[in-house]
């Protein structure tokens, strides 16, 4: 990128090989996945250096030890579990990211491939997963029998939302506007699914669950709070983490309170986050990350633009 702006900013070239400081690795990238936030990088959002080789997600081969690898984009996550330090930044921003034959990132972020996973599905990996697990288990306490309510039923958080929570034995809805998707949701798992464009998709949902009375969790992955503050059973707990549909939100105090709810927030996760997600799918059967479509390198604004239409169903991914 030499400048901010639509895909047709995303252009290959020939770039100087990366030079880590001590204590970091570089990995020669086999495939990288695409993130809306990669999106907003290029819309110019996070003000990153110009020029900038985008990119979070990504797997190959650690040039060091000749170990295939996925990537961690967590850099500088910090001491305290509860919220990353203020030197927390993810991988792509500000620093050369995945989007590129070589990578070098601190050593904590690089960990063993994890095995059943093909090579798009290792760079889907990453972000997608170690979000997901921070939400659903680190923040959200999710349990197994509990219920949970996915806001959107197509992108990388959402699928792998609703295969790692079936692998934890909680039941799970989705919504989406998109009838095939909803059957794909199903197929990972899900029990059903509602359309969210009708004016009673939140009474439909809490239909779907004993008695209706509502979920005790909903991870809302686009902004629409108040709708699912409205999903919740009394004490139950709402998990927020993007804001593509709404960047702002109004809510009823009182129901609140009175509801005894939680509003969680949360995005990506730490290295602790990933080693237990690590865990977890070693020892569950766990759905592989989704991957909808996949592009070369050089196709990267013919795959932003995929990515962006919102007619995919899981992740995109640059083989290079």
């Amino acid at each position: 990128m030499r400048a901010f702006g639509g895909p047709e900013v995303l252009t290959l070239e020939e770039v100087p090989d990366p030079a880590p400081p001590s204590g970091w690795v570089t990995v020669r990238l086999e495939a990288s996945a695409l993130n809306w936030h990669d999106v907003l990088v290029r819309r110019g959002q996070y003000s990153s250096p110009l020029p900038h080789v985008p990119g979070a997600d990504g797997t190959g081969v650690r040039l060091d030890t000749g170990e295939p690898v996925v990537v961690l984009p967590s850099l500088f996550w910090g001491d305290r579990e509860e919220a990353p330090a203020p030197e927390f930044e993810i991988l792509g921003d500000h620093r050369t990211g995945t989007y590129g034959e070589l990578v070098s990132v601190p050593a904590e972020c690089v960990v063993p491939r994890p095995p059943g996973l093909d090579v798009p599905q290792a760079a889907a990996f990453g972000l997608v997963g170690v979000t997901t697990w921070r939400a659903l288990f680190s923040r959200g306490r999710l349990r197994s029998g509990e219920w949970l309510l996915v806001l959107g039923a197509s992108g990388g958080v959402a699928t792998y939302a609703v295969s790692l929570a079936v692998a934890a034995g909680a039941n799970v809805i989705v919504t989406s506007a998109s009838p095939d998707k909803v059957a794909a949701a199903r197929r990972l798992g899900a029990v059903d699914g509602v359309d969210h464009t009708s004016d009673t998709w939140v009474e439909d949902a809490r239909a779907l669950t004993p008695k209706g009375r509502g979920f005790d969790l909903v991870l809302d992955p686009v902004g629409r709070w108040a709708e699912s503050l409205r999903c919740l059973r009394t004490g139950g707990r709402l998990l927020v983490l993007g804001a593509n549909a709404a960047s702002e939100a109004t809510l009823q105090v009182r129901p609140y309170f009175f509801g005894q709810y939680e509003l969680i927030g949360t995005t990506m996760g730490s290295p602790r986050d990933f080693a237990d997600l690590l865990a977890f799918v070693s020892s569950q059967h766990v759905h592989p990350p989704v991957v909808d479509r996949t592009f070369p390198l050089d196709g990267a604004a013919d795959a932003h633009r995929h990515l962006e239409s919102g007619e995919g169903f899981g992740k995109v991914v640059l083989v290079h």
